[in-house]
C-alpha cells in the first residue's frame, strides 16, 4: 500500500513539477529577451552617436582639405602667371633686337649691292686694261699670248725641276747620314756579338770505307746489297774509282742522314745482308729522330727561348739537315734569332719575343720539300697550328715581304734574316741566277727613257747608268736614280743594297784645219 501510495504521489506531483518547471524557464527566458533587446537598443544608439560624430569629423577635414588645395591652387597661379609675365617681357625684348638687326641687314645689304655694282664697274674696268696690255705686250714682244704662256711654263717647269731635285738631295743626304750612323752602329754591334761560322756545308754525304774491297761487300752478290739499301734508305749510292769512299746522292737530307749512318754501322760490324741491312737502317732512322729533336733543344737552349711546342722543337732539329744556298738552316736560324736579340735590345723592343720570331722565321723549310707551298706560306700555317703569337706569325709571313709588318719585331727578323744570309761566305750562288740578276739588272734601268748604256758590275752590287746628254739634264739625274732605285727594289730580290750611279757625260769635238 505504501508503494502503491508513493507511486500514486509521484504520478500527480510529476506534472505539476513539469508545469511549473516550463512557466518559470518560460518566464526567464522572456526575461533574458527583453533584457537583450534593451542592450541591443542601446548598442544602436551608442554606434549612431559614435558615427555621427566621425561623420563631422570627417566632413571637417575635408573642408580643412580642401581650403588647403585652394590655397595650393592659388599659390601655383600665381607663380605661373608671374613665370608667363618673365616669357612675354623677354619674348618682346627679342622681337625689338631682331627688329633692329633686320633694319641693320636691310642697310649692310643696301651698301653691299652698291659696292658689287662698284665692284663689277671696276672688274669690267680692270678686264679692259688687261686686254689692252696684253695687246700692248704682244705688240712689244712680237710673242702671241699662247707662246708667253709655252715659255713661262717651261721656265717655271725647269724651276720647279731643279728645286725638286736639289731638295730631294739634300733630304737623301740628311736622310743618309743619319739612318747610316745608326744603322750601321746597329748591324756592326750585332754582328760583332753574334759569333758565327762562315763556312758553308756540302749538300752530298760521304762516306769513308777502310779499304776498295768493301765496296765489293756493299754492292753484294749480283747487287743485292746496295740495292735493299737504296730501297729501304730512297737515296742513291755512288759506287766509282774514288779510293776508299762511297757517295750518297739524294734530295732528302733526312734520307741521307740515315743512309750515311747505317752505311757506317754496317761498315764497322762487318756483316752486310739484306736482313741486316734493314736492321741498321731502322736504328738509324730512330737515331736520326732522337738527334733531330736533340738538335732542335740545343737551339731552343743556345737562344735562350723556352715554351716552343715539342713538334716544332723537333722540326727545328730537322732543319740541321736543310740548306739554302749551301747555309744551313738551322745555323741561320739561330744566327738569325741572336741578330734578332741584339738588334731587339738595341732600340728597345722585347728581346725573347724577337729572338722567338728569329729562330722560328724559316720552321717551313723543315717540310716544304714534303708539302706543297713555299717555306714562309708553311711556316705560318705551322706557327698557327701549335698556337705561337701573331707576333711570330706575322713576322715569319713578313720575313720575305709576301706581307707588310705589322711591328717592330717582324722589321727586326727581316732585316737580322738579310745580315746572316748577305755576309761573306754565307751562301754560294748558282751560275744562272747570277747571271740572270745581272740581266735583270741590266734590263730593268735600258727601259727608261733618256738611259744609252747600263753596266751591272760588282757582282750586281752596283749598276752604272749612261745616260744621252741632250735628253737628261743634271736635274733629271738625281730623278731618274730614284726611279730607278724604286723600280729595282720592286722587280728583284736581292740580299744587302745595290748602288745606282748614273753618269752623264758632254763632249764637243772639232776639229783644226
Amino acid at each position: 500500500m505504501t508503494i502503491i501510495a508513493v507511486i500514486a504521489t509521484m504520478v500527480i506531483v510529476a506534472p505539476i513539477t513539469w508545469v511549473l518547471a516550463t512557466a518559470y524557464r518560460q518566464k526567464t527566458y522572456e526575461s533574458k529577451i527583453g533584457s537583450a533587446e534593451e542592450k541591443s537598443r542601446e548598442i544602436i544608439d551608442e554606434a549612431l552617436k559614435t558615427a555621427e560624430t566621425k561623420k563631422r569629423e570627417a566632413l571637417l577635414e575635408a573642408k580643412e582639405e580642401s581650403i588647403r588645395t585652394k590655397n595650393e591652387l592659388d599659390k601655383e597661379t600665381k607663380e605661373r602667371r608671374a613665370e608667363l609675365q618673365r616669357y612675354e617681357r623677354r619674348v618682346l625684348n627679342k622681337e625689338e633686337n631682331l627688329d633692329k638687326k633686320s633694319e641693320t641687314l636691310e642697310r649692310r645689304e643696301t651698301s653691299l649691292a652698291a659696292r658689287e655694282e662698284n665692284v663689277n664697274r671696276k672688274l669690267a674696268e680692270a678686264e679692259e686694261l688687261r686686254g689692252m696690255r696684253q695687246q700692248e705686250l704682244e705688240r712689244i714682244s712680237g710673242l702671241t699670248s699662247e707662246q708667253a704662256k709655252e715659255y713661262l711654263l717651261k721656265s717655271v717647269e725647269d724651276d720647279v725641276k731643279h728645286d725638286t731635285a736639289k731638295l730631294i738631295k739634300e733630304m737623301e743626304n740628311r736622310a743618309k747620314e743619319e739612318a747610316d750612323k745608326k744603322a750601321k752602329e746597329y748591324v756592326v754591334t750585332a754582328i760583332q756579338r753574334c759569333a758565327a761560322d762562315h763556312v758553308a756545308e756540302t749538300t752530298v754525304s760521304v762516306v769513308q770505307l777502310p779499304n776498295d774491297e768493301m765496296k765489293g761487300r756493299i754492292i753484294g752478290r749480283e747487287g743485292r746489297n746496295i740495292r735493299t739499301l737504296e730501297t729501304m734508305t730512297g737515296v742513291e749510292l755512288i759506287i766509282d774509282d774514288t779510293p776508299e769512299a762511297v757517295v750518297l746522292s739524294g734530295f732528302d737530307p733526312v734520307r741521307r742522314e740515315v743512309a750515311r749512318i747505317a752505311l757506317e754501322r754496317l761498315i764497322v760490324d762487318g756483316r752486310i745482308h739484306p736482313a741486316r741491312i734493314e736492321e741498321m737502317v731502322e736504328k738509324a732512322q730512330k737515331e736520326v729522330e732522337i738527334n733531330m729533336r736533340e738538335d732542335g733543344e740545343a737551339a731552343t737552349l743556345e737562344v735562350g727561348i723556352h715554351g716552343i711546342h715539342p713538334e716544332l722543337v723537333k722540326l727545328l732539329g730537322k732543319m740541321k739537315f736543310r740548306t739554302s744556298y749551301g747555309q744551313n738552316a738551322l745555323k741561320h736560324s739561330v744566327e738569325v734569332a741572336q741578330l734578332s736579340g741584339l738588334l731587339a735590345a738595341e732600340v728597345g723592343v722585347d728581346v725573347r719575343m724577337a729572338k722567338r720570331a728569329g729562330l722560328l722565321h724559316d720552321i717551313g723549310k723543315s717540310i716544304d720539300h714534303e708539302v706543297e707551298g713555299s717555306h714562309v706560306k708553311l711556316g705560318a700555317e705551322l706557327c698557327r697550328k701549335y698556337k705561337e703569337s701573331a707576333t711570330v706569325i706575322n713576322a715569319v709571313e713578313s720575313h720575305h715581304g709576301d706581307v707588310e709588318p705589322e711591328s717592330l719585331i717582324s722589321c727586326i727578323v727581316q732585316a737580322a734574316d738579310t745580315i746572316s744570309a748577305a755576309r761573306p761566305g754565307a751562301r754560294r750562288e748558282t751560275l744562272e741566277t747570277y747571271t740572270n740578276r745581272l740581266k735583270q739588272l741590266e734590263e730593268i734601268t735600258d727601259s727608261f727613257k733618256g738611259v744609252d748604256k747600263s753596266f751591272a758590275i760588282q757582282a750586281g752590287r752596283e749598276v752604272r747608268v749612261m745616260v744621252i746628254p741632250e735628253q737628261i739634264s743634271d736635274d733629271d739625274m738625281v730623278l731618274l736614280a730614284r726611279e730607278i732605285s724604286k723600280k729595282i727594289e720592286e722587280s728583284m730580290e736581292y740580299p744587302g743594297q745595290i748602288r745606282v750611279n748614273v753618269i752623264r757625260e758632254s763632249r764637243v769635238t772639232d776639229y783644226a784645219k
